[in-house]
Parts: C-alpha cells; sequence; structure tokens
C-alpha cells in the first residue's frame, strides 16, 4: 500500500512539473509575443505616421492630358493620361483582365492587400532561376505606391505600401481597386491607363482589344519601354506569348487559343516621344511653364507651340554630332543650343547631347559664364552714355586694385576704336570701358536686355564671369536683333481646354516695349557683324548679313557664340557637367561653326538676294568694313586724338585704282596708330535724336 501511495505521489509531482513547464513556456513565449506585439505596434506606428496625410491627398481620377502641338499642328509630344477613359472592370474585355491577373496578381480576389503566399512564391522562383524574375507586391500594393507614395525602394517604403493597402481593401471592392490600377499605370509611350495605352498601341479604346493585344499590353506592366510592341516588337511578341502561357496555366483560356503566330493589329506607328529625342528638351521646357500660365491642370488640355520640327532636328543633330565626333579631343561632353525668330519664338531647344543620357535642360536650368559673349552690354552701356563706336580706348595692360585683366594671349593694340576692340574681343578694353562707365549701369543695361539671373556689379562682370542661363542670353541677342525691343523668349502660342475648346491662355501679338534706344543699338550691331566679318567669329560667317559675338569664360570651361541673321538668333555652347577646363576650346571654333551649320539649316538654301550687303547703310551709319582694314598707296591723313575717350579722331582714307581694296579675312597685329576707321562727319548715327525721350 505505501508503495502505491508513494508511486502515486511521484507521478503527481511528476505531472506537476510538468504543468509547471508548459505553464512556464507560456509564460515565456507569451511575453516574448507580447513585446514582439509591441515592437510591430511600435514599427507600424512610426510608418503610419505620415499615413492620414497620404490617404487626403489620395486621386483616383488619371492626371489630365496634356498634347503639345508644333507650328505645323502635328502632336510632338504628351504627357498625362491621352486619349483614355476611366474605366471599370465589367468596361473591358474579360481576356485583358485576366491577362493582367494571370502576370500579376494570381491571388488578387483572395488576399487582403497583402499576399504572403505571392511572396514566398516569388522568393522560390527567383532562388531557382537565381535572379529577381518575379515581384512579390500584389497589385492592391502597386496602387497603393502609385497613389501615395515615391518610387524609393526602401524598407520603410514597403511596409508603408503594405499598410496602405490593406487600407484601400478596406475602403473599397476588388473590382474598385483593380478599376482604379488599370486606370493609372503606366504602360509606356505617354499613356498612363489600359484605354490610352490601347490607342497609343493599337489605335482602338480597350474594349475592343483582342485576346493578343490584351496580352500584349498586360506584358508591358513588367517593361513598359523593353516590351514596347513600336520601339522593340521582337521583344514585345516573346512577352505576349509569355503573357498567353501564364493564362493557359491559370485555367483562362486553353491551349487551342493560342495562335501559332501572334499577329497583332498595330498600325504604322507614329512618331511619338521617346526619351532619346531631344524634342523631349522643348516639351519640358513648355510643361514647366504651365503652372504660371494656367495654374495646375484640372482637365485635358491641348498647347499650340512654336516648335519647328525640322530645325529642331537639325540643331540636335549639329550639337550630338560635334559632342561625339570632336568632343574627346577637345576636353568637350556636353552642349546645347536655342533658335528662336527676332519676335522671341523658340523654333528649337536642345538641352544636351542625348536627353535619354540626362534630361537636364542645359539650355534653361544651367547657369553658365557666359564669357565675352556678354561684352555686347559692355559696349551697350557706354553707347548709350554718349560713347561712339569710333571711341578711341588705348588697349594696354592695366590694373585695378588687384585685378589684372588680360587680352587673349596677352596681346594689347595701343589705341583702337571700340569698333575694333569688340570685333578683336579685347578683354583690357571692355574691362576699360566698364570702369568708366560704371559696373552697376551696366546691370542695370543686361536688367533692361531680360537678364534676371544675379549679377555682381564688378568690373569682372564686363567679361561675363557671372553664370546666366542660356535662354536669358536669347533675350538679350533678341532684344538687340530688334533694336531695343524688350523680346522674351516664348514657346506656347496658346492652350485651349480639349473639352470644350475654352482657350485659357494666348501669347499677346502685342509689339514689345522699347526699352534701349535705337540709335545705339544701331552702333552695336554693325561692330557685332565686323565680329562675324572680321573678328573672333568668322568661323560662324553663314554667307548671309549676321553679327554675333564669340564667349570663352575663365580656363575654358565654357565656350560660346551668340549671335542673328534678319530671320533667325541663335545661341551655342560647349562644355562640361563637372565645370572642368575643356582643352582650350574657344567660342570661335566649335560653338562658331555649329551656329554657322544651325542657321545655314535654317535658312535651307540661302540666296544671295537675303544678303543685307554690309556696304549699304546699316541704321543711318556707312559701313566701315570696307574702309576699316584697307590702305592706300597714300596712306591717311590723321587729325589730332582728343583725350576724352568718348570722342572721335577723323581718319581720311585715300586709295588709288579701281574702287576700294577687298576686306582683309582679320586684321593683323599693327603698331599703335597704323589704321583708324573712318568717321564721316555728315553721318548722324552718334548723334542723339532730339525726338527720342530716353533717360539713362
Amino acid at each position: 500500500m505505501a508503495k502505491k501511495k508513494n508511486t502515486k505521489t511521484k507521478s503527481s509531482k511528476k505531472s506537476k512539473d510538468q504543468r509547471s513547464l508548459i505553464s512556464s513556456l507560456f509564460k515565456f513565449f507569451l511575453v516574448i509575443g507580447l513585446w514582439c506585439v509591441l515592437v510591430v505596434g511600435l514599427i507600424l506606428a512610426w510608418y503610419a505616421r505620415d499615413l492620414p496625410e497620404l490617404m487626403r491627398n489620395a486621386h483616383f481620377e488619371r492626371r489630365p492630358a496634356i498634347t503639345i502641338l508644333g507650328n505645323d499642328d502635328k502632336i510632338i509630344a504628351r504627357y498625362g493620361d491621352h486619349k483614355g477613359e476611366n474605366l471599370s472592370v465589367k468596361d473591358l474585355p474579360e481576356d485583358l483582365v485576366n491577362s493582367v491577373l494571370a502576370t500579376e496578381d494570381r491571388r488578387f480576389y483572395y488576399h487582403i492587400g497583402v499576399d504572403p503566399l505571392g511572396i514566398l512564391r516569388a522568393a522560390y522562383v527567383n532562388y531557382r532561376n537565381d535572379g529577381a524574375l518575379q515581384g512579390g507586391s500584389t497589385i492592391t500594393q502597386q496602387l497603393a505606391k502609385n497613389l501615395f507614395l515615391t518610387p524609393d525602394k526602401t524598407i520603410g517604403r514597403k511596409i508603408q505600401e503594405a499598410m496602405l493597402a490593406i487600407w484601400l481593401e478596406m475602403k473599397l471592392s476588388k473590382d474598385e481597386i483593380l478599376s482604379a490600377y488599370l486606370n493609372r499605370v503606366y504602360l509606356g509611350g505617354g499613356a498612363f491607363g489600359i484605354d490610352a495605352a490601347s490607342y497609343v498601341y493599337f489605335d482602338k479604346p480597350a474594349s475592343e482589344l483582342t485576346l493578343e493585344e490584351s496580352a500584349t499590353i498586360a506584358g508591358l506592366l513588367k517593361a513598359p519601354s523593353r516590351y514596347s510592341p513600336l520601339a522593340n516588337p521582337e521583344a514585345s511578341e516573346k512577352r505576349t506569348r509569355v503573357v498567353l502561357r501564364a493564362m493557359v496555366d491559370e485555367g483562362y483560356i486553353e491551349e487551342s487559343d493560342i495562335k501559332k503566330d501572334v499577329e497583332l493589329s498595330t498600325p504604322t506607328p507614329m512618331k511619338k516621344p521617346h526619351p532619346a529625342n531631344s524634342q523631349r528638351y522643348y516639351t519640358d521646357w513648355i510643361i514647366e511653364q504651365l503652372d504660371d500660365l494656367v495654374g495646375v491642370p484640372q482637365s485635358d488640355l491641348i498647347i499650340e507651340t512654336t516648335f519647328d520640327a525640322e530645325i529642331q532636328r537639325d540643331t540636335a543633330e549639329t550639337i550630338s554630332r560635334t559632342v561625339m565626333s570632336e568632343g574627346e579631343e577637345n576636353g568637350v561632353s556636353q552642349g546645347a543650343a536655342v533658335v528662336m525668330r527676332p519676335d522671341g519664338s523658340v523654333l528649337a531647344m536642345v538641352g544636351g547631347k542625348d536627353y535619354g543620357g540626362s534630361q537636364f535642360n542645359r539650355a534653361t536650368q544651367a547657369y553658365r559664364s557666359p564669357g565675352s559673349s556678354f561684352k555686347p552690354i559692355v559696349y551697350l552701356t557706354a553707347l548709350r552714355q554718349g560713347w561712339r563706336m569710333s571711341s578711341i580706348v588705348v588697349d594696354e595692360p592695366r590694373s585695378y586694385g588687384d585685378y589684372r585683366p588680360k587680352n587673349y594671349g596677352n596681346k594689347y593694340y595701343g589705341p583702337v576704336s571700340l569698333y575694333e576692340a569688340l570685333t578683336l574681343s579685347l578683354n583690357t578694353v571692355a574691362v576699360y570701358i566698364a570702369n568708366q562707365v560704371g559696373p552697376k549701369n551696366i546691370v542695370e543695361t543686361a536688367r533692361l536686355l531680360g537678364i534676371t539671373a544675379p549679377l555682381d556689379p564688378y568690373l569682372s562682370t564686363a567679361l561675363g564671369s557671372n553664370g546666366i542661363p542660356m535662354i536669358q542670353m536669347a533675350s538679350v541677342y533678341a532684344s538687340l536683333a530688334t533694336n531695343g525691343l524688350a523680346v522674351q523668349p516664348y514657346g506656347i502660342k496658346k492652350i485651349t481646354s480639349k473639352k470644350d475648346g475654352t482657350i485659357l491662355y494666348e501669347h499677346p501679338e502685342d509689339t514689345p516695349p522699347q526699352v534701349l534706344p535705337g540709335y545705339a543699338i544701331s552702333q552695336l550691331k554693325e561692330m557685332m557683324h565686323s565680329v562675324v566679318i572680321n573678328g573672333t567669329g568668322r568661323g560662324a560667317n553663314p554667307g548671309v548679313w549676321a553679327a554675333g559675338k564669340t564667349g570663352t569664360s575663365q580656363e575654358y570651361r565654357d565656350a560660346w557664340f551668340n549671335g542673328f541673321t534678319e530671320d533667325y538668333i541663335a545661341l551655342v555652347w560647349y562644355g562640361n557637367d563637372n565645370n572642368t577646363p575643356t582643352k582650350r576650346v574657344t567660342g570661335g571654333s566649335l560653338p562658331a561653326r555649329s551656329w554657322k551649320a544651325i542657321i545655314q539649316a535654317a535658312m535651307n538654301d540661302p540666296t544671295p538676294s537675303s544678303y543685307k550687303e554690309i556696304s549699304g547703310k546699316v541704321g543711318g551709319f556707312q559701313s566701315l568694313l570696307t574702309r576699316l582694314f584697307s590702305f592706300g598707296e597714300e596712306g591717311a591723313q590723321e587729325e589730332q586724338i582728343n583725350e576724352d575717350p568718348r570722342s572721335t579722331r577723323r581718319i581720311i582714307y585715300r586709295t588709288r585704282g579701281q574702287g576700294n581694296p577687298t576686306v582683309q579675312e582679320q586684321p593683323q597685329r599693327r603698331a599703335p596708330g597704323q589704321y583708324r576707321p573712318v568717321w564721316e562727319e555728315d553721318s548722324d548715327i552718334n548723334k542723339r535724336p532730339e525726338s527720342y525721350r530716353y533717360n539713362d
């Protein structure tokens, strides 16, 4: 008896110990579980702190469609959701819906927004195939990311994505979620949404898509550009077969439904915006202006622009070809250009050698030193104050405190006229003039010409030391080309609502106001013409009347040529994004040659009839070109030089033989006083017109 009792006691004690162990383990895991729940809860709370704001900003409608037209009324770009309608799942072909589900989210109708089984399956497939072939995100998660989040690939973003997906599942039905996803997803070619993609790739509404076409569009979800039937038809066909096979595996279609040869009713591809197309620099610039002109678009818009497809193509080819063929040997990796009419209408804009490689627009966003192409502003300031293009300044080394400007090649020419100084782009003369007229007055002139970039009121500003966007320099040269009108570059002619044709904005046709005196600019234009004919810009001479200025910044970091003809204004820049020096590239080399090619292409076939002979009268002043660097056997009779730099000395050249001698191609270095420009006493170009009231 005692033995049995003792055995029973031991058994009871053992059972009690087991219960105690189980209880302890239960408590342990309960505590661990509670701590895990607490930690997970804190993590979720941390990442959920921004969710209320994100949810308030949710938009289930697609973005407005923006269609941009060139000056020939042809489409050059589309932004947003063009041509598409907001469709529900019930409006779409069953094959289209099934093809999307088969490739993107096979368990869509069974999960709660996050699919652990899908994640495990994707991980297993990726492991077996030794690469990231499948993603674990559900359609709901993709919609959440599309609606609320940035494309950052971080753990925090994935947690927020999962939380938002669950929230969407609680707020919307499965069909509503799938409809919203299909109406917003990007499918390449500028198309956001299934219906828009149907028009882009097959020129028909989504409701009319065939099985094969549906599979093709579903295949775009993986990589729109890679599997585009327009850009990569072979890759698109292979992807379409993968989608069709997935539909067979899921039981949506039979093997017999798949045709041996996938035949798609793809129309002849029309030209569409492509990341590598240079015109996107132009259209991006157009889009950037919308907010200021019409605010945030609320409906589909049609934008008519001044864009010229042929000039854009020729300009882009010139810049790209120059960088690719001559860039390496010259230490140049980028280029930019703007071409426009004298009224400010921008015809072409190239913001870099390749839009696909860099969307940064160097024509509008880069602040680059214009170098000597800024000098016309300095000379114009002097002409406004009563100087003349025949005014004499001594070209010699000068010091202004610690500042000692030097000429290119350390060459100095002694007494020179302003006409000669600009032709030869003499730095010391430009700085001397700046010191005489005042740097603040130069800044004022620059502001009147359209420059809004920060400018330092220092002497070095005369040599273009401040960074200025090309589009602002275009405003300067347009104002010079139009004799002082406040011309602003523009590309948008009209913005209308696609829905009802309401005109939301129209570029004013009023003549810009006169902001600078024509009597001063007419002299400057003749001086700038000499730059092209006899000076540093000879390489830009297009064979018609042209005026311009070269520009080379310190240490050859920037090289420009900016100029204009009677019909066009063009600016060209070469340099490097990291601001490293080029291999001694000057404005008279690559930029000048490119400018010439661009202008000649724009003119197509220039004829002598469009050539404004410089021997004629420009602005009332008979040209000095045929006499400036010409000498007769008897030499010249010279009058006394007045010490006032704004005065002139009259030099009369007499020649023997038949007419005037031909113009020398380049002014040779000379001894001081060897030659001087002719000043005609009967010319009134340097006299301020009595009827013209202008406050200097």
